[in-house]
């Protein structure tokens, strides 16, 4: 017997009938002896449609009140879900945030889960009951109904996972697995059998919308081994393994090498921003990228230019595409105190990203990719690296042909 958790996505419980496919997928793992909880999203559009009506009604609205508005497309779907299990004949309960709790902190709209107390749920599972738990949502210090942000049902799974000592969350979408990139762009494209949580949260960070970063994140400092399926699939619970996210000591232990690389991700939410003619002195840095921190406005990719002569430097950056406006008003009202010449800006970009744990033992990697993009025609206008991943900002038009010369150049491509 093991305990494992289930999280169904919103396009994985959008009507009822996917709703009953996601109760037979569930009675399956049950009647395999295994301990069931389920995490679930809002129907798909639900809480599209939520926030409209919040909108409609305040263009600045109390972050406290939309959650309270936002998190109830999850309480809809934890009772439908419920209710088709007891009609399936599965003995089974739905539980809301508070009841549980899951424990969060003050940051309502974007809030992170601190603690999670399964001590009468897993006494329920004991018992033979499964628990459909909302995702996405949680109890703030003050008893206030907090959510995470956008996608953060994939979170609040791992996290369960996590504090019930699950073997294993899995997690079913719309698609089968974790490809070596877009199957959409690449005809070619594989599908991933094992993937480290490192790899995973490098393609989840650059553009990968497979799995929200914080949920690997979570898995990864936790240790939750996270599959991957698709509910659409016809094989009931894990009958047909999608992708595992695993610990690269567990992909070794199956005497399996890493490949140098194991896939190319692509971001078209990207807006590149250049501040020139900045004095070049101590600080003006911290100057720069203070405010925008201040404004909770991610910075990605970054180069620096000095002038010859030394007396000024233009800073050149990234950001996401919707945070720009802000970004850029951020950086005019401090333009006065840093004396630098203009803000420019350009949302036409993509970044690129090569990924794999195997680079960090071999060379050329970064050689091979810039020779390809090279061979194409295709100017890189940023690079930035880490010890897995090399990501180049290049002109959006050629997102699609630099990704298939990179997939094909790095021998992904199916045989």
């Amino acid at each position: 017997m093991a305990r494992i958790v289930l999280k169904f996505g919103g396009t994985s419980v959008g009507d009822i009938e996917r709703i009953k496919n996601a109760a037979r997928k569930i009675k399956a793992e049950v009647a395999r002896g295994n301990e069931v909880a389920v995490v679930v999203s809002a129907m798909s559009g639900a809480t599209n449609q939520l926030v409209k009506w919040v909108s409609e009604v305040s263009d600045l609205p109390d972050p406290r009140e939309y959650d309270v508005v936002v998190a109830t497309g999850e309480q809809v779907t934890v009772g439908l879900l419920a209710l088709v299990l007891q009609q399936e004949g599965v003995k089974a309960r739905s539980w809301v945030s508070w009841q549980i709790p899951i424990r969060t902190d003050g940051a309502h709209a974007k809030a992170r889960i601190i603690d999670i107390d399964t001590t009468e749920m897993a006494r329920t599972m004991t018992a033979g009951e499964v628990p459909i738990v909302p995702g996405f949502q949680g109890l703030s210090p003050e008893g206030r109904i907090t959510t995470l942000g956008r996608g953060g049902s994939d979170t609040s799974a791992v996290a369960l996972a996590a504090a019930l000592k699950a073997e294993r969350c899995d997690i079913y979408t719309d698609v089968d697995g974790v490809y070596t990139t877009d199957p959409r762009i690449v005809e070619k494209a594989q599908k991933i059998d094992r993937v480290t949580y490192e790899e995973m949260l490098e393609m989840a960070s650059q553009g990968s919308k497979v799995l929200q970063t914080r949920s690997v994140e979570l898995a990864m400092n936790h240790h939750v081994r996270v599959q991957v399926l698709s509910s659409f699939d016809a094989a009931l619970g894990s009958d047909l393994p999608g992708t595992l996210v695993v610990d690269e000591d567990e992909i070794m232990a199956q005497g399996l090498e890493k490949s140098v690389v194991s896939g190319i991700a692509f971001s078209k939410d990207e807006a590149k921003v250049t501040v020139t003619h900045v004095p070049d002195r101590p600080g003006v840095a911290a100057a720069i990228f203070g405010p925008l921190a201040a404004a909770n406005i991610n910075v990605d990719m970054i180069v620096q230019n000095v002038s010859l002569d030394g007396s000024s430097t233009d800073i050149t950056f990234t950001v996401p595409r919707a945070d720009l406006v802000r970004a850029v008003q951020e950086l005019e009202q401090a333009k006065a105190d840093l004396k630098f010449a203009e803000v420019q800006s350009d949302i036409n970009v993509a970044k690129v990203s090569v990924i794999g744990v195997g680079m960090r033992s071999h060379a050329g990697v970064a050689l091979k990719m810039f020779e390809t993009l090279a061979a194409k025609g295709i100017n890189i206008q940023v690079i930035s690296t880490s010890e897995i991943k090399i990501s180049v900002l290049v002109a959006a038009e050629y997102t699609e042909l630099a990704v298939r010369a990179l997939h094909t150049a790095y021998d992904l491509d199916a045989a």
